[in-house]
């Protein structure tokens, strides 16, 4: 059962930060309610479901909120489903397979009411398939140790080209779209690696933990000729468990978001053509953050349910771009042994 809390609670916790550009937008870590930290047991299977809200209406430039440029924007909001399915293949190696959905994603500017200064996109996301390895694990009386390793790849499966109407014709009828802002896709459309590291050290009579983690996320090309910014992130963590059940966690979080890159267009640079086609300043891309996230969870026979809430207490935005505000994930897990079914079934 302590593998159950700290696998779904000493969780690094994507962002999916808004900040990659003013309104160019983009995720920060692909993975929402976080990469799982240890491993399963051999032949243990593991399925979980996450949602998670997030919204934001601040303009952040540099590290102060731009109250000069906050009424350039109502809001921007996301719902987002998010499901993983874990197997363990042996004692030390784990595979999961890890999606999501929007059911939402929205950006609201200045007068909403003119025809395309509201921008929607729902759908899916990604494909992740991350495998992860145990390379120490030690085990006493009183402690236990052990570091994971994993690598994984991240799969566009919805498009990062969704368009917004931004001109009806009144007497033909006829509909002119132009690409939307890639902080409402659905999808940055790369294949990105992801590099992922795991320490747990536990203090088994107190049922007190400290644990650490790492993610970096590499980025790919879309075909739209756009880069999204490499994702650094790192994670420190404090857990306890109280009357068997209910688990406690304080974490406190760091991110970097490096910078967009674009390909030039014809007698364009590389900048001139982002903002021409995508309408983004490559100038306004890039950010640090450090964030508090307090996590709860209840465990129930091979059920854990959890909630927790990313709390920014200091964000540096490249430019000017919408900053992180609130963040809220909740969701559930459910391991079990597929074989113990299975051996019950031909006997």
């Amino acid at each position: 059962m302590r593998y159950l809390f700290v696998f779904l609670l000493s969780i690094f916790i994507s962002n999916y930060t808004f900040s990659q550009g003013c309104c160019s937008g983009g995720s920060g870590s692909p993975i929402a309610g976080g990469v799982s930290a240890g491993v399963l047991q051999e032949g243990q299977m593991e399925l979980g479901l996450n949602y998670q809200n997030s919204f934001s209406n601040q303009l952040y430039s540099g590290s102060k909120l731009d109250t000069l440029s906050s009424n350039k924007i109502d809001n921007l909001s996301s719902n987002y489903l998010y499901a993983k399915m874990a197997y363990g293949v042996t004692k030390k190696l784990t595979l999961s397979v890890e999606t999501g959905y929007y059911l939402d994603r929205t950006l609201v500017k200045l007068h909403p009411e003119n025809i395309d200064n509201t921008q929607k996109s729902s759908g899916n996301g990604d494909l992740i398939i991350f495998p992860r390895y145990d390379i120490y694990d030690r085990t006493s009386e009183r402690y236990h140790t052990e570091i994971t390793l994993g690598l994984g790849i991240k799969i566009p499966l919805g498009k990062a080209n969704d368009s917004t109407m931004v001109y009806e014709d009144p007497s033909t009828g006829q509909k002119t779209f132009t690409t939307s802002a890639p902080t409402v896709q659905t999808t940055t459309g790369s294949h990105d690696i992801i590099f992922y590291g795991f320490v747990l050290h536990e203090f088994k009579r107190a049922k007190f933990r400290v644990f650490a983690n790492a993610l970096y996320v590499r980025k790919g090309w879309n075909p739209l000729g756009e880069k999204f910014g490499d994702y650094i992130g790192a994670g420190l963590f404090t857990s306890k468990t109280f009357f068997k059940k209910l688990g406690v966690t304080l974490q406190v979080k760091g991110e970097w978001i490096g910078p967009m890159e674009g390909v030039a267009g014809v007698g364009l640079s590389p900048a001139d053509n982002l903002m021409a086609l995508y309408n983004v300043d490559l100038n306004s891309t890039g950010s640090k953050k450090f964030s508090f996230v307090p996590q709860i969870s209840y465990s129930y026979k091979s059920f854990t349910f959890f909630a927790l809430s990313d709390m920014p207490f200091y964000q540096f935005m490249n430019g000017t771009q919408i900053g992180s505000q609130y963040l809220f994930t909740a969701g559930m897990s459910y391991r079990f042994m597929p074989g113990k079914f299975l051996w019950k079934k031909v006997e």
